[in-house]
């Protein structure tokens, strides 16, 4: 059903399991970052206010009652400011039981937007950016191609957080590869502080085929972290976070230990549990990461 209004694949934050999906864009407006392969297939465009018009008077019998909607695809916060008032304002009038909508939200895109901006979106129903921080090293950034410095990711979170738009930060182990696995932890760690996000979130690194991350692991110019890595990687993180109220999870189908909590409040129950499944070894398999 509705294959004629998705085009591609779908991808979306686990927390947006029950959400409505709806295409803002198709692809992603940056598309290179070498460990992702999301968006490969679809040439980047915005659909625009008629295009969702169209596909919300052909949801919308199935999904009159829905209360949570998703604008996917990557990056969908590039297009122009009133277009996507424009665009909130047409779910929350056709939507009756609509409470939120949600978006992501790449560095470049939000930091292009003025606060005042981000301000007239949050009024309009913009409850949420995702933002892929991904790593807080320049180093590691620069690497897998973000397109961001860290100080663009602060800047970003910065300007949401003044905009008073929660914000949900996406960070991804492994990332360095055991070249630089320090440097990738303790780096995310104080990055991931300073943007002080209400949620954040860890994922594992998993190797797409056809990726140029991918390739580099396959000729060995970068060694993956095993389980036992990737956990240590996590523990530095959560240990040198200094978040001040933030729901943190690590419960990803990528991830080894599903993991959760509130930080700092739960920080030493999180280390614990880390470290038993370190000492245990009572972490999952590695059945689909490595080539």
């Amino acid at each position: 059903m509705f294959t004629d209004i998705y085009e591609g694949s779908v991808y979306r934050p686990p927390s947006e399991a029950r959400s409505l999906i709806l295409q803002a864009t198709i692809g992603c407006s940056w598309n290179r970052c070498t460990f992702c392969t999301m968006f490969s297939e679809k040439q980047f465009r915005v659909k625009g206010i008629e295009g969702i018009a169209s596909d919300v008077e052909k949801v919308l019998p199935y999904y009159r009652d829905i209360d949570r909607i998703f604008l996917s695809d990557g990056n969908a916060l590039c297009i122009g400011t009133d277009e996507l008032l424009s665009i909130l304002e047409l779910l929350y009038s056709r939507f009756e039981h609509l409470e939120r909508v949600t978006i992501y939200g790449g560095p470049i895109d939000i930091t292009r937007k003025t606060t005042d901006e981000l301000m007239a979106l949050r009024k309009a129903g913009l409850s949420l950016i995702y933002l892929g921080l991904e790593s807080g090293s320049g180093e590691v950034l620069k690497r897998v191609k973000k397109g961001a410095t860290p100080e663009m990711m602060m800047e970003a979170s910065r300007k949401v957080k003044d905009a008073g738009i929660p914000l949900s930060v996406i960070f991804i182990l492994g990332l360095g590869g055991v070249e630089l696995s320090e440097v990738h932890a303790r780096e995310t760690a104080r990055v991931l502080s300073e943007m002080d996000p209400e949620y954040a979130a860890a994922l594992t690194l998993l190797l797409e085929g056809g990726s140029p991350i991918a390739e580099e692991v396959r000729s060995g110019r970068m060694t993956l972290p095993d389980p036992e890595g990737i956990l240590k990687e996590l523990r530095m993180i959560v240990e040198g976070s200094a978040l001040t109220d933030c729901l943190f999870r690590a419960n990803h189908a990528s991830n080894y230990h599903p993991i959760g909590g509130r930080l700092p409040q739960d920080k030493d129950r999180i280390l614990s549990q880390i470290d038993r499944a370190i000492s245990s070894g009572s972490y999952k398999g590695d059945p689909f990461r490595r080539l």
